[in-house]
């Protein structure tokens, strides 16, 4: 291993970027990029932790659904990252800073029944996607139309897996309350 350290950039800093976006924009929208980041990864995890703990009658399908949903998570917040770093800033990562930087609240280690769960889930959609729009205009007023649509993108893909989370949580279902009928 290495014993040369060099820090090449310093966290929570932003530098000047090819992409020309000027330095008082980029540190702007990088610091919503870090919000925006920080969700993905609570929402990440918390959707992960339901997937491990699912149980119930329809454990196999909500097992693969939060699957999925942990997986869009993630495939999220790497394209925000990704775009953090591209106008000169640090993608904020470690889980710490995550943690302090997030807006939304991870339920914590305890195991709920499923519909508790689906609910917190929900709840933190909803604050992502308020967020995001948030983040989208604020990356159009400043001219970075570019930001603005890889949230918009990202965004699509939230509000449909909130829209599918709503149908898990819906009164109608197959299972019996009482299984003495």
């Amino acid at each position: 291993m290495s014993t040369q350290k060099t820090v090449r950039q310093e966290s929570n800093t932003v530098v000047e970027n090819g992409l020309r976006l000027e330095g008082e924009k980029a540190e702007q929208i990088v610091d919503a990029l870090n919000t925006e980041l920080a969700n993905a990864y609570v929402l990440y995890h918390q959707l992960k932790k339901h997937h491990w703990v699912v149980e119930g009658a329809e454990f196999r399908d909500l097992h693969l659904f939060t699957q999925e949903a942990y997986e869009h998570a993630e495939e999220g917040a790497d394209l925000i990252a990704e775009r953090a770093q591209a106008i000169g800033g640090v993608p904020v990562s470690g889980p710490t800073n995550l943690e302090q930087r997030a807006t939304v609240e991870f339920e914590g280690e305890d195991v709920y029944d499923v519909r508790t769960m689906l609910e917190n889930d929900l709840e933190i959609y909803g604050e992502i996607v308020e967020s995001m729009r948030d983040s989208i205009e604020l990356a159009r007023n400043l001219g970075d139309h570019a930001t603005a649509q890889i949230l918009s993108e990202i965004l699509v893909d939230v509000e449909d897996d909130a829209h599918h989370f709503e149908h898990y949580l819906e009164d109608d279902t197959l299972v019996l309350e009482d299984a003495t009928h």
